[in-house]
């Protein structure tokens, strides 16, 4: 009797251990198939992918030109960026796993030219399900303007600095990436399709759950394969290359360093007649800036084409120490993701208007001095006093000043009367280090 029960226990005892195994063997890929997690990781990304490729084409192709207009943009970009971000996380998850796992063995080893594309193809899918994302995310972090990322982990990134020219190397890559992405992914169905529909074998049932497949070890010799850790380790260390040479090279050969250009972008000087009168001072480097809210987030912008020709005299009457006049080529703005929006015919309006300027005359008051004057730009004259701060050493000074500006005043962004879209006050940023000439 007792040694019934102790049979009867070992039973169960290798009926419980068979299934566990089973269990464990459904989730990891087999020599006939691939497992639920790869599946599930195959899906996940190709869905993500599916669904930002044409989220992405519809908010770039989407006009701005009222306040409604610009929040769906913007809307859109926000939720493209999202889903681009998980589509990284989960084809970094789907190669980790990958790594882990054998593969399933080919049904056609004697097809070597057709194994071959298959193989070339599922690395450039690899490549780019990396490379398409970060380089967005990169462009996102380099850059300001709207459509921030939907979670709470903030949107800058490690080694990515804010800079024009970093974000232009890494759009550059995106859009080169994404179109080795979208070749890929309809090779990769044609491919499967193909499988399906022509050859009539389990290639795409392979990856469906709960589909049945045909499998004999004798038809298919060397069942069993190995790991693909040649194939997943390459793309993900070409991941890591491609992410530390985007991150690094801008990095390191651009800076965004104080601009003081004397030249237009067409070899003219952008100032008009020189302020004469008194000690002159030249603008040896500075930055002229602005920050507006858009879509409840604080944007900076700047000029990188600008000329001041500044006169200041510390002996004159405090009511008149000098004069200003600033000379901008608007061409040369940069605000971020936004930067073509903000030159376009609703706002800067740079076609009509390719100069800004500012003259003004400086009075010293007990609390610093200030630049009283008019502001010309985009087609209108707006009286501005614009207060600073001055540090004289002898021959060298500096001086930074803050004013705020109302763009409705210019008529800048007038079919936008939301300010929780794009605000109404503008700071204007004024920084410089001059030297005296004369």
């Amino acid at each position: 009797m007792a040694e019934s029960s102790d049979q009867a226990s070992l039973d169960r005892t290798d009926a419980h251990a068979a299934a566990q195994a089973s269990n464990s063997a459904i989730w990891r890929n087999s020599a006939a198939r691939y497992g639920r997690v790869a599946m599930a990781l195959h899906w996940l990304t190709a869905l993500l992918i599916l669904a930002a490729f044409p989220l992405g084409l519809i908010a770039n192709a989407w006009p701005y030109e009222t306040t409604a207009q610009f929040a769906l943009k913007a809307n859109l970009f926000s939720v493209h960026k999202t889903l681009g971000i998980a589509a990284f996380f989960a084809a970094l998850a789907r190669i980790l796993w990958a790594l882990t796992q054998r593969r399933p063995v080919p049904l056609h080893p004697g097809r070597k030219v057709e194994r071959f594309m298959a193989e070339a193809v599922h690395w450039s899918l690899y490549l780019a399900m990396v490379i398409v994302p970060l380089s967005g995310w990169m462009h996102h972090a380099a850059t300001t303007g709207f459509a921030p990322i939907l979670w709470p982990l903030g949107q800058d990134l490690p080694l990515v600095p804010q800079s024009p020219d970093f974000a232009e190397a890494a759009g550059a890559v995106h859009w080169l990436f994404t179109r080795i992405l979208a070749a890929s992914v309809l090779l990769h169905v044609g491919g499967a399709l193909k499988h399906h529909l022509l050859d009539r074998d389990d290639t795409l049932r392979r990856m469906l759950p709960g589909s049945r497949v045909t499998f004999c070890a004798s038809e298919h010799p060397g069942g069993r394969t190995g790991h693909a850790g040649f194939a997943h380790a390459g793309a993900l260390a070409a991941f890591v290359i491609a992410f530390l040479a985007i991150a690094l090279a801008p990095a390191l050969l651009s800076r965004d360093a104080p601009v003081q250009v004397a030249q237009a972008a067409d070899g003219a000087s952008v100032s008009d007649q020189p302020v004469t009168g008194g000690p002159s001072w030249r603008v040896e480097e500075g930055r002229l800036g602005f920050d507006v809210t858009q879509m409840g987030d604080t944007v900076s912008g700047s000029f990188a084409d600008w000329r001041a020709e500044i006169i200041y005299d510390p002996q004159a009457p405090a009511t008149r120490r000098g004069s200003v006049a600033v000379t901008i080529a608007v061409d040369s703005l940069s605000l971020g993701s936004v930067t073509s929006q903000a030159k376009g015919a609703d706002f800067l309006d740079v076609e009509n208007h390719p100069r800004a300027r500012f003259e003004a005359t400086i009075r010293e008051t007990d609390d610093g001095h200030v630049a009283d004057g008019m502001l010309s730009l985009a087609g209108a004259q707006v009286p501005v006093s614009l207060p600073f701060r001055l540090r004289r050493d002898g021959d060298r000074a500096s001086a930074d000043g803050v004013v705020r500006v109302d763009r409705r005043d210019f008529g800048i962004g007038e079919s936008h009367t939301d300010e929780s879209a794009v605000g109404f006050g503008v700071d204007i940023i004024v920084s410089l280090d001059a030297v005296r000439v004369r």
